[in-house]
């Protein structure tokens, strides 16, 4: 599913523009986005939790070559699925 098929439905399920329904789509991503890049946790009941995680700086090696690399720190987002989701998902 795309974020134009999200906006479909929304559309349909409440009467709106697809034009509209796709601001409001683009709007919530926004706003995770925004929430995650502040490392602030965002909480969806029903449905799961996106948080970060930082990862430190460590030693890896490159696939191709075996050399020694550096692999800088970086922050990751996670997502933990809700109960519900699990449940709906798995039947």
């Amino acid at each position: 599913m795309t974020g134009n098929d999200l906006a479909e439905t929304l559309a349909a399920a409440h009467g709106l523009t697809k034009t509209d329904a796709r601001k409001y789509v683009d709007t919530v991503f926004a706003a995770i986005g925004d929430a995650a890049a502040k490392g602030n946790e965002v909480s969806l009941n029903g449905f799961g939790k996106f948080s970060t995680k930082k990862t430190p700086e460590r030693e890896g090696r490159n696939p191709a070559t075996g050399e020694a690399m550096t692999i800088k720190a970086a922050t990751k987002v996670s997502f933990k699925p809700a109960k519900a989701l699990k449940d709906k998902v798995n039947g």
